[in-house]
């Protein structure tokens, strides 16, 4: 189990670096602001950096929170797993419900549905799984 979280943490920390990148202008691994805009968000215009380190920081939390980093009591740390797990869950589950948008008006690019099905989605029903994995 410690390495299902500690994998899960690495890989929610990754992301939110991937977001901190974006916000401060990169658009790796994209070309262009258009192409990253087209297959992350679905629309034309990519977030503002606020927004984009905003996710980061939510992100980092959720990382420090799958590793049992000790900030807080040891229940409050358990809850936030728990809420970690539900909001990645919620997340995937409505995409494959065909439903992201109830979370993000506007993503309606076709690029951005078919990545959202075959890897975003996934990606968040597994991350969802694996923060779970100390809870018991």
């Amino acid at each position: 189990m410690r390495r299902v979280s500690a994998l899960t943490s690495a890989t929610l920390a990754a992301i939110g670096a991937i977001h901190v990148a974006w916000g401060r202008g990169s658009t790796v691994p994209f070309a262009s602001r258009e192409e990253l805009a087209d297959a992350v968000i679905g629309s034309r215009a990519v977030p503002p950096p606020g927004a984009c380190f905003a996710v980061a920081a939510a992100l980092f939390a959720a990382s420090a929170l799958v590793s049992d980093v000790p900030i807080g009591p040891r229940r409050t740390r358990r809850v936030g797993r728990r809420i970690v797990g539900g909001v990645l869950a919620t997340r995937g589950i409505l995409c494959l419900l065909g439903r992201t948008d109830a979370l993000s008006p506007g993503s309606t690019s076709p690029r951005f549905r078919r990545l959202d099905r075959q890897f975003y989605s996934p990606l968040c029903l597994a991350l969802a799984l694996g923060s779970q994995a100390r809870t018991s």
